[in-house]
């Protein structure tokens, strides 16, 4: 009884994560996304012309099919560390039709999703846009109660309704013109509607894929390398087929030179090692953690988006953006007290 007190003492304390993982895992969130954000920005923003006249990047298909491909090259590496042997996704993906089928479904509303997100800001402020996308609550909220049928605590809805006020009074009170925008609001609303339903659907059934294949041991880096594998597939197919976003894209940079290209390229790159040092933080430290750090790192991006992009905001929308950053602190501090309370 005595000796085995030390060693199981010993063995919890070389399996708790090291205070220089945490700095890795925080600095490559933040390092990550950050460079991320503003690339997103800038590429959908900037005008790339090399003369007088205007040339802002419109193929969003090209962009997420290089984010995807980037994803499931680097998800594929990270899951064959893990696993301490060499897998693909087709070694996990083809075992279970049902599986298979849950990831057709995420992998399709993922690969529409983000096209029409990419869409909306032809009509939208960017800034509006990241506001937007932090609503990522409500339609999983909704997703989940009329497919699944799920209840939620009275918090949710009052985060939920923050965060939707918040992002009301923002976009009411843009006055601000963008270059690269055309000011069809009602249209970009209507595209980022679809879009964010489109990420409830995915959310939702991540969730669900997760609850009912435990016993299959389907981790954060087999769900990374397959969705990525069969988005890489839906995408650049469609845009082959379907498109003509790659005769576009191969005359936007004979036209405009390739900076382009190198901003897209590391956009993929950025978006996908961020990818890894989220799945770390959440394997070594827990979800409220990485719930705190990257709550932070959309408040960072988004002033960073003000400052560089050079957005300016009068005192309703820096109001608009108080009141988003209180809904997602109350939905932090809720989750650590109910953490709290289970452990007491």
């Amino acid at each position: 009884m005595v000796n085995n007190k030390p060693a199981r003492n010993q063995t919890s304390a070389s399996k708790s994560p090291s205070v220089l993982m945490l700095v890795v895992c925080v600095a490559g969130i933040y390092g990550s996304f950050l460079s991320w954000s503003y690339l997103q920005e800038k590429i959908s923003s900037k005008n790339y012309s090399s003369e007088d006249g205007e040339a802002y990047f419109k193929a969003p298909l090209i962009i997420n099919s290089v984010q995807a491909f980037f994803a499931m090259l680097v998800g594929t590496a990270y899951m064959s560390v893990k696993s301490r042997r060499f897998e693909t996704p087709a070694h996990f993906l083809f075992q279970d039709r049902k599986m298979l089928r849950n990831f057709v479904l995420i992998a399709l509303s993922q690969a529409v999703s983000s096209p029409i997100a990419y869409q909306s800001l032809n009509h939208l402020d960017y800034l509006f846009y990241l506001l937007a996308k932090s609503c990522k609550l409500i339609p999983v909220m909704l997703v989940h109660r009329l497919l699944y049928g799920s209840k939620f605590p009275t918090y949710k809805y009052v985060v939920a309704g923050l965060v939707t006020f918040g992002v009301v009074v923002f976009s009411i009170s843009n006055r601000a013109k963008a270059t690269s925008n055309d000011g069809r609001i009602l249209l970009g609303f209507a595209y980022l509607f679809v879009s964010l339903l489109l990420d409830g659907l995915t959310n939702s059934t991540q969730d669900q894929l997760f609850s009912k294949s435990q016993s299959k041991k389907i981790t954060g880096a087999h769900l990374m390398a397959g969705l990525n594998l069969l988005n890489t597939v839906f995408t650049f197919s469609y845009t082959a087929l379907f498109t003509r976003q790659l005769d576009y894209f191969r005359q936007f940079v004979a036209n405009n030179g390739r900076e382009v290209v190198q901003d897209i390229l590391m956009f993929g790159l950025l978006g996908s090692l961020g990818q890894i040092f989220i799945f770390l933080t959440l394997e070594n430290f827990g979800s409220l953690l990485l719930v705190t750090i990257t709550v932070t790192r959309k408040m960072f991006s988004m002033c960073l988006s003000v400052f560089l992009f050079g957005h300016q905001l009068n005192a309703s929308q820096w109001f608009g953006l108080l009141t988003v950053f209180v809904g997602i602190f109350l939905e932090s501090f809720y989750k650590m007290f109910a953490h709290q309370k289970k452990i007491d």
